[in-house]
């Protein structure tokens, strides 16, 4: 179980193994006896690959063939599975950690271009005002269809306070948009607390980073010390949480269960694939760091809890959201999360290279896959912006399968799915969209303030639906929906 830990497992959203290339291919076969080694089709690789060193119209290096060939055979896969060079690799621990350089956006390659999946609060993207859903066409005067993500990423990095013009297509715009955004330290906070009011908390994670259990445990603490006691109800805000380190989703599961409670189990082909992973030490915390949880106070794994997650929700965060929900320890509100239920493994090479690699399907501890579904809400309440803005793995090409749905590739399944989403789309509701960034757990979040009613008992309301070319003009007060009995 340790050893996948060690080897730097990764649930979150994002950005292929060697294949040695030998004129002796009698004696590699020999060596590598399971898997065997597709002979006959390595001896094309290797034709390939001379034919272009000697008739390509223009020199290109080993290194670069090597690495473009490693980088179609994993994106081929799926949407997350991607070869990454050493700088690329040091980026991604660098990531993990907290502090990067670049715009804050959680990216994927859909159709060719760079697709927003998430951009990270507080970061340039975020401030600019990038959204979810947004497809990046150009960066400052280059195209991006012909380039990979690796690419594309490593053009949007750079030194601070450089800047870098985004095109981008939004659905709904007519024209191209561009944004300038001036790169930065990325400095990512990935947990925040709010005292709101005597008896009730609230707690923003946006990211499942190396240290994000540690920095949980202070915060609940820190915030019983203020309200002199036990609360009576918690905020727990998974939005726009693009996901992160898999026994980080476990540490801040098991804040809120009971000690041994199931949190999630994988399933995939090795066996260092196949998990089930608890509210335990021994399941969260990395060799030598000890039991950070030993000291958050009892009264949280009792605490009434709200956990809020929108379509930018995915991976680590559906993990907490899912783990909560079937153990019936929180309600879940909000709308419908990304859907990304596959675990990543990092697999470094011996260059300075790795290759980030799909080895599992995770599952909550009822047996649900997520994967290009999501967690439905308990309460569902909107945030106010366009629902044909929002984005779910299964937009994705090349996304994997739910392994729930056997029938769902069947002709009579696809036609039903594309007959409803044509309805969808006749009747997609128009929602008045907040100007700017809403600060989160402010009177001007609304899927927050029902939060709190739900904590409090009061009437859920719905935002009211508004024509989009009367936004701005129109006023009407929100719809009382009957709240939903509060999960304990």
């Amino acid at each position: 179980m340790r050893s996948t830990f060690e080897k730097f497992s990764l649930i979150g959203s994002g950005v292929l193994v060697g294949v040695l290339i030998s004129v002796n291919f009698s004696v590699l076969a020999e060596m590598i006896s399971s898997p065997q080694l597709p002979i006959d089709d390595l001896r094309v690789f290797a034709e390939v690959f001379s034919k272009v060193k000697t008739d390509y119209v223009e020199p290109v290096e080993d290194k670069k063939l090597i690495n473009e060939a490693l980088t179609g055979m994993l994106s081929g896969l799926d949407p997350h599975s991607t070869f990454m060079d050493a700088d690329a690799y040091k980026d991604l621990q660098a990531g993990t950690q907290g502090e990067f350089g670049g715009l804050g956006i959680e990216v994927a390659m859909e159709e060719g271009l760079v697709k927003v999946v998430s951009p990270i609060e507080d970061s340039p993207a975020y401030k600019a005002g990038l959204k979810s859903g947004d497809l990046i066409s150009k960066l400052d005067d280059t195209q991006v269809r012909g380039l990979t993500l690796n690419d594309a990423v490593k053009k949007m990095r750079g030194k601070p306070d450089t800047p870098i013009v985004l095109t981008v297509l939004r659905k709904g715009e007519t024209k191209p948009l561009t944004f300038t955004l001036v790169r930065a330290i990325i400095k990512t906070q990935s947990v925040k607390n709010k005292y709101i009011e005597k008896d009730y908390g609230y707690v923003r994670i946006t990211q499942f980073q190396e240290h994000t259990g540690e920095d949980l445990a202070k915060a609940l603490t820190a915030l019983q010390v203020q309200n002199k006691g036990p609360f009576k109800g918690l905020v727990l805000d998974l939005r726009n949480n693009p996901g992160g380190l898999l026994d980080s989703a476990v540490g801040v599961s098991a804040a809120f269960l009971p000690k041994n409670d199931l949190v999630v189990y994988t399933e995939g082909r090795v066996a260092d694939s196949k998990m089930r992973l608890n509210a335990n030490p021994m399941d969260y915390a990395r060799r030598g760091k000890g039991d950070y949880l030993k000291n958050v106070p009892e009264s949280y794994k009792k605490t009434p809890i709200v956990v809020l997650i929108n379509s930018g929700s995915a991976s680590a965060s559906e993990i907490v959201a899912g783990a909560l929900q079937d153990h019936k320890r929180a309600t879940i509100l909000g709308i419908q999360s990304f859907g990304k239920g596959s675990v990543q493994t990092i697999l470094p090479m011996n260059n300075g290279s790795a290759i980030k690699l799909t080895t599992a399907r995770y599952f909550t501890p009822n047996g649900r896959s997520i994967q290009a579904k999501g967690i439905v809400p308990d309460i569902a309440v909107d945030d106010g912006s366009d629902p044909a803005f929002a984005m779910h793995e299964a937009d994705l090409a090349k996304h994997l399968s739910n392994p729930k749905d056997a029938d769902a590739n069947t002709p009579a399944v696809k036609d039903a799915a594309k007959e409803a989403a044509a309805k969808a789309k006749l009747n997609e509701k128009k929602f008045a969209e907040p100007q700017g960034p809403i600060e989160p757990a402010s009177k001007d979040d609304f899927q927050f303030m029902q939060a709190m009613n739900v904590l409090k008992g009061l009437p859920v309301q719905k935002l009211p639906e508004v024509k989009a070319a009367d936004a701005k003009a129109t006023e009407t007060k929100p719809s009382v929906v009957k709240p939903a009995e509060i999960k304990k």
